[in-house]
């Protein structure tokens, strides 16, 4: 029995777990294992930051919600940091440009020449000072805020990506030669059937080409060949190294961060025209009903006989002759078949507009326009789609659980169920019907919606509410199948000049098909993890680099008039896009003069309190420019009647 006055003792509890940080700038620790987040002081917070995986003493509990201490910082997010340098007599402070780092850093005895206000990348360094702030270690000056390289710059920092590769990468990349005669003697040999590739006219690497041909007993035999990258990158080398930190290439705006050195993505890798390459294929037998009979996985050499572009094979497609029209309208008559297919099983058919910008010689933006996917694309796509599909059901599909292996897949879960409902609900206000009873009625549901909507005033409104529904697909060895595409086995095999995991596919094929015992999950696991985090912030990359190019193309048009497009409603205000050049900016509630505005979440709308007046989601509204802030790549407009 405890006596009286006695308190009872607690043992300290210790969690790990990953620093996130909401909008309102409170800070969060999420435990590994998904339970209760803890809510962190900024006092104990030992200057983490976003993503940060760290170790927390969790507080006695007083009233709701967990409260903690950080204790260690177990492992940064992020090794380099972009943003602005503040001048001192014999020191400098960092301030991040990354507006969820609550802290500047200190830089004592700067160890580069600089000026006030310069862009700089640093990394954080275990020094004590008396500040209390982290210190931190100038590794470049970019130059000044709001200049083209500068910026690009700071947004690949910002995500953790190198513009240039290291010196011993390099120099192993240049030094790679081999001998297609060796390789005869290994590999199937297709440099006989006709062979092409079809690529954007601005492609610069080509990492997959189709072959075909009519087999004696009538059937199609098509090849979907992907370049032999592991061949020429072996684990553990530097440059297998170097490609596993990056994991993705990144397409900015105005240029591409490869995952590979051009020595290899546009020389010994790009399957270029009237050039022998290195491949790994999957290869079709397909009867005159568009069933496949047959399939073959295995290395091969090939001849690309002709490089097509989009715009070629559209033409081919539309006007059901021209080059090679014998090859390529079979290929897009099964494509289409299999896609039909595909929608009818489930997959859900989402048309995300992608625009691109007209640079000057300056990298300037002088215009967007609208990039058209048509059927051309789709051929590609489809055959790319069943090429993935094959290679994760040669490895993922047993009969028995004792012959599973270790395998990465690119995984989709089934969409948030409250998001769902909340969905349903909206959609009834519409007329419209969201019968989520089971998979296939949902996907069918939103496939219907989605067409009748196309093309009227709700179709922004339904494909953005419809798509925040889905869950984000990502790299697993857990199998769960691709909700979005519905396959029941899905992996990334295709791309492997400009994505990691797709070599890791490339591997785990040669070592199975080699008898190989199954590789470690957990070591995989990490690795689909790693993969998944920067193929994170690549689009986020990608993103910043838009929002740049927005912000710099609207810069001397303040004060013009546009027909815009409610896109977005969020406790701040209405972002608006406007109709004709796609840059998006922001109506601040704090601007909205006529009413006091309340924001409206259940039915994405801001209403006003007396005049009712509400701005909702797809809305088409007539805005003025009045700001635009190119460091901070902020677009501010106002409504006006007209």
């Amino acid at each position: 029995m405890r006596e009286r006055g006695k308190k009872k003792s607690r043992s300290k509890i210790y969690i790990v777990g990953k620093i996130e940080i909401n909008y309102s700038k409170q800070i969060f620790v999420i435990p590994e294992d998904n339970s209760e987040s803890i809510k962190i002081s900024r006092g104990n917070s030992l200057n983490a930051m976003e993503g940060d995986e760290v170790k927390v003493y969790v507080l006695p509990r007083r009233g709701r919600g967990r409260q903690g201490q950080i204790v260690e910082i177990l492992k940064r997010r992020k090794e380099r940091f972009a943003g602005i340098l503040e001048k001192h007599k014999n020191f400098a402070y960092f301030i991040p440009d990354d507006e969820n780092i609550n802290t500047k850093f200190y830089i004592e005895k700067p160890n580069l020449p600089y000026t006030n206000n310069d862009k700089a990348i640093v990394t954080l360094i275990n020094s004590e000072n008396n500040h209390k702030e982290p210190s931190a270690k100038i590794i470049k000056v970019l130059g000044k805020k709001g200049d083209n390289e500068v910026e690009m710059e700071s947004i690949l920092a910002n995500n953790d990506f190198a513009i240039e590769f290291p010196k011993d990468v390099l120099k192993q990349a240049n030094k790679i030669t081999f001998d297609i005669k060796e390789e005869e003697k290994t590999r199937k040999d297709f440099r006989k059937i006709t062979t092409f590739t079809i690529d954007p006219k601005d492609a610069k690497d080509f990492d997959d080409a189709l072959s075909f041909r009519i087999l004696p007993n009538g059937n199609y035999e098509v090849g979907v060949h992907i370049a032999d990258v592991t061949f020429f990158v072996k684990p553990n080398s530097p440059l297998d190294k170097e490609a596993y930190k990056r994991a993705t290439s990144v397409y900015l705006v105005d240029r591409t961060i490869p995952m590979l050195p051009e020595r290899l993505s546009n020389e010994l890798c790009s399957l270029r025209q009237g050039e022998d390459s290195l491949c790994y294929s999957v290869v079709f037998e397909i009867d005159k009903e568009k069933k496949i009979v047959n399939h073959w996985i295995g290395r091969t050499i090939i001849h690309s006989d002709r490089r097509f572009k989009y715009e070629d094979v559209q033409k081919v497609i539309e006007d059901k002759k021209g080059e090679m029209a014998e090859y390529l309208l079979p290929l897009w008559d099964i494509a289409q078949s299999f896609r039909t297919e595909r929608i009818k099983k489930g997959a859900i058919n989402f048309d995300s507009p992608e625009y691109v910008f007209d640079l000057d010689e300056n990298k300037k933006p002088i215009g967007i326009h609208l990039k058209i996917s048509k059927e051309a694309n789709w051929l590609v796509e489809e055959w790319m789609l069943l090429a993935n599909r094959t290679v994760a059901e040669e490895v993922g599909k047993v009969k028995n659980k004792k012959d599973v292996k270790t395998f990465v897949y690119r995984i989709h879960d089934e969409p948030n169920n409250e998001k769902v409902d909340a969905f349903k609900t909206f959609a009834s206000k519409f007329g419209y019907l969201i019968d989520n009873k089971n998979r296939n009625t949902l996907t069918r549901s939103y496939n219907s919606v989605l067409n009748e909507v196309k093309g009227s005033k709700f179709e922004t409104m339904f494909s953005i509410i419809a798509l925040r529904t889905m869950s984000k697909a990502i790299y697993s060895c857990d199998n769960i199948g691709h909700y979005g595409l519905s396959f029941k086995y899905y992996t990334h095999f295709t791309s492997p000049i400009r994505r990691y995991p797709d070599m890791m596919v490339h591997r785990l094929l040669t070592l199975y098909g080699q008898k190989g015992s199954s590789v470690d999950k957990t070591e995989f696991e990490d690795y689909c993890k790693h993969c998944s985090e920067m193929e994170k912030r690549a689009a986020e990359a990608e993103r910043e680099s838009v929002k740049f190019k927005q912000a710099e193309f609207l810069l001397n048009k303040v004060g013009e008039k546009f027909d815009a497009e409610v896109s977005g409603i969020s406790r701040w205000g209405v972002y608006v896009t406007t109709m004709q050049d796609k840059c998006e900016g922001m109506v601040r509630i704090s601007d909205m003069k006529d009413d006091f505005y309340m924001v409206d979440e259940d039915n994405y709308q801001v209403i006003g309190r007396d005049n009712e007046k509400a701005y909702r989601l797809g809305d088409r509204v007539r805005v003025q420019l009045i700001k635009v802030d190119l460091d901070k790549r902020q677009i501010d407009f106002v409504f006006i009647d007209e």
